[in-house]
């Protein structure tokens, strides 16, 4: 269920009880988004809320909710494996094979199926983001004129981490469990 202490124009809660103002961009909870605000995205999904600053509940029973609330949501509705992604982490970046590039870009991607480094940043371009570009473009095996050994490896490893990654990894029962594993391309990090 939504919360009434939830700002629709920038997503920030409230800490108050019996607030009436958001302490972020002054509007008052419940009220709709200024026309000109900049509407806040889900961390999680990446999606903008719209302009009423709901978006539609992934149950798909036609409620909409604040953002806070669709970001509940996910915990019964995960867009992939984000456990195992981390495995994959190395500081800011991420291991795939003998590849990393930026983890924001890379997980952004797997998400929304678009290379983008986010809102006024740029990215560092190396050999997984010209794969994942040709992927975007072409597809996971393309014929490419000029192709080069490396950037069919990289799209392979793109493509494998794509496929292991929206596997998504569901909740085990207290007896355990393993995760399963990736061997190939995939190098794994501890």
């Amino acid at each position: 269920m939504a919360s009434s202490l939830v700002c629709l124009q920038c997503g920030t809660t409230s800490t108050v009880p019996g607030a009436r103002v958001c302490r972020r961009c002054g509007l008052r909870f419940g009220d709709a988004p200024r026309m000109d605000a900049t509407l806040p995205s889900c961390p999680i999904c990446y999606a903008t809320v719209d302009d009423d600053g709901r978006i539609a509940s992934l149950t798909r029973d036609g409620r909409r909710l604040d953002l806070v609330s669709h970001m509940d949501e996910h915990e019964a509705f995960p867009v992939g494996d984000d456990d195992w992604l981390e495995t994959l982490r190395v500081g800011d970046r991420i291991a795939v094979g003998r590849w990393t590039a930026p983890f924001d870009v890379v997980r952004r991607y797997l998400v929304t199926g678009v290379v983008d480094a986010g809102r006024g940043r740029t990215m560092q371009h190396n050999t997984l983001v010209t794969a994942m570009t040709q992927i975007q473009r072409w597809g996971a095996e393309p014929a490419v004129f000029g192709d080069q050994p490396e950037w069919r490896e990289a799209r392979a490893a793109v493509s494998e981490l794509m496929e292991r990654y929206h596997r998504v990894r569901r909740p085990v029962a207290a007896g355990g469990g393993s995760r399963p594993g990736l061997g190939g391309l995939l190098g794994f990090r501890r």
